[in-house]
């Protein structure tokens, strides 16, 4: 089902609707308050509305994301006439070696290795806990089915599926804003006056990193105050998890203190 450009920009002038809200969020649409009010999600609930439309081994998934795509780029085509920009005659060699060079900035720092150690060492400690964790009842390839079946289960239990739930949520998602904020950072400084009088993009994909970094640790001190058994191992991950805090405020200081439309709006 293609989406229409008039019915788009009639919903994105809605006032129900949270303008941005989307742009700073977590992505974790089923713990979210706010999917009432996030275009972005109704559009993805009306393009995937079917079982089928959801997965991704099947055709019609592709079919309908597809369709998305087209509408997408008719829109921009259409935008850019309107505006007299013309793309087919333009150079972009200098745009390319520009974000090449940001793109390895962002890959050689600080940040992004100690969040890439952070996904290596979460990936090591669930396989070693494997076996640990099936003798706790708790099998990590029926996570979802865990938490939804077993809410009348003692509130320990429940905590420690929801915790594990919380730390593979945010295992990747950590590095991936902090990429775009390092990304953002550098763009930000290479041309300031295009961005004067902007939020700075680069802060609430920190911020949004930060949230990431708080949550995972509550989640990891959850399993370390469960499985005393494992908490060695558990609290080098936190004292990782602390450096990787401590360095991301240093590198944004204004981070915490980004405003997310309706998340942080009152």
């Amino acid at each position: 089902m293609l989406v229409d450009k008039d019915e788009l920009i009639r919903k994105a002038n809605d006032p129900k609707y949270i303008p941005g809200i989307y742009n700073y969020c977590d992505r974790w649409c089923a713990r979210c308050n706010f999917t009432s009010r996030c275009l972005n999600f109704e559009i993805s609930e009306e393009q995937f509305s079917t079982p089928e439309s959801r997965d991704i081994q099947n055709k019609e998934f592709w079919n309908q994301l597809s369709d998305l795509l087209s509408s997408t780029l008719k829109m921009v085509q259409e935008d850019l006439e309107e505006r007299g920009i013309d793309i087919s005659n333009m150079d972009f060699s200098d745009v390319e070696e520009h974000r090449k060079r940001v793109k390895e900035n962002s890959k050689n720092h600080l940040l992004n290795k100690l969040s890439q150690e952070y996904i290596n060492k979460v990936s090591e400690w669930f396989e070693t806990a494997k076996d640990f964790l099936k003798s706790k009842d708790i099998d990590l390839e029926n996570l979802y089915e865990l938490g939804v079946q077993n809410i009348g289960k003692e509130k320990v239990y429940v905590a420690i599926v929801d915790a594990i739930d919380v730390i593979y949520w945010y295992q990747y998602q950590i590095q991936v804003k902090l990429r775009r904020a390092l990304n953002g950072k550098q763009e930000e400084a290479s041309n300031p006056d295009a961005y004067e009088g902007f939020p700075s993009d680069a802060d609430g994909s920190a911020k949004v990193a930060l949230i990431g970094i708080d949550r995972s640790m509550a989640a990891w001190g959850k399993l370390y105050e469960e499985f005393p058994e494992k908490e060695d191992r558990i609290l080098d991950i936190l004292v990782l998890l602390e450096r990787l805090r401590k360095f991301s405020e240093k590198e944004f200081p204004k981070a915490r203190a980004f405003v997310r439309p309706g998340f942080d709006e009152v």
